[in-house]
Parts: structure tokens; sequence; C-alpha cells
């Protein structure tokens, strides 16, 4: 995916390393109020962030009604599979949307800490949300 494709509604902000998971659960509080606020109607999908990663590409992540977690990551960023797999427990999916449960949302941000470079609130990125309720 070309990152200069994507038209900005919000501003793309620098990361800041989090130091332990109490700063990771304040970023998650932060960061669902910014995007609660930003949503014009939170019944339709699409909302979340993107993580821009300092080595190249991103990660789209959606939070679904359920609490449970989408996430897009796009096949240039399939490199960070690994790492994703090692800080939730889980598998790497066949393709690209990873569907995990929303307990490990705190631990999916703590080992994605290092390596992102920034991110965007976004509004309407395709999830394939359909596909997952």
């Amino acid at each position: 995916m070309d990152l200069s494709e994507i038209k900005p509604k919000f501003p793309q902000r620098p990361w800041i390393v989090l130091a332990d998971t109490y700063e990771v659960e304040a970023w998650i509080a932060n960061y669902n109020r910014d995007l609660q606020s930003a949503a014009i109607d939170p019944r339709a999908g699409g909302y979340g962030i993107c993580f821009y990663l300092s080595e190249g590409d991103a990660i789209f992540l959606h939070t679904t009604g359920e609490g449970d977690i989408l996430l897009d990551v796009t096949p240039e960023a399939d490199w960070v599979a690994p790492l994703l797999s090692a800080a939730t427990g889980h598998a790497p999916p066949p393709g690209q949307i990873w569907a995990l449960p929303a307990e490990v949302l705190t631990q999916l941000i703590f080992g994605l800490n290092s390596l992102i470079g920034s991110t965007r609130l976004i509004l309407n990125h395709d999830f394939h949300i359909r596909k997952y309720r």
C-alpha cells in the first residue's frame, strides 16, 4: 500500500515510547477518548488508528463494539508478524487481518511500542469488519 494515498483528516503524531504498562493503559484511554470525540457515527465501521512503523509501512488497529481487536497488517509490514505473535500469544492468520481478543490490547501496544514512529486517527479504513462479525 502506498501510504501517500491516505488522505489524512487528522494530523500524524510522533510516537513517544511508553515506559511501562501503566503508560500504555494511559495511552489507550487517551486514544479511546480522542477516537470517541472524532467518531461521527460510532456504529459505522472503519474507525481506528494507524501505526506508522519506524522501519516502514503501517498497521491499522480497530476495536469492535465488543472490544475485540482487528489489525490490518499491510503486506509491506508483515515482517512484524513474529513480534505480534510473541506479544499476543496468537499465531499469524492466513491473511493480513488479525482478529484478537480484547485482553491482549495492552500487550500488543507494549510489544509494538519501540517500532512505532507515529500514529494517526482514521475514520474510514476498510478493516473487512463484516467478515468478522
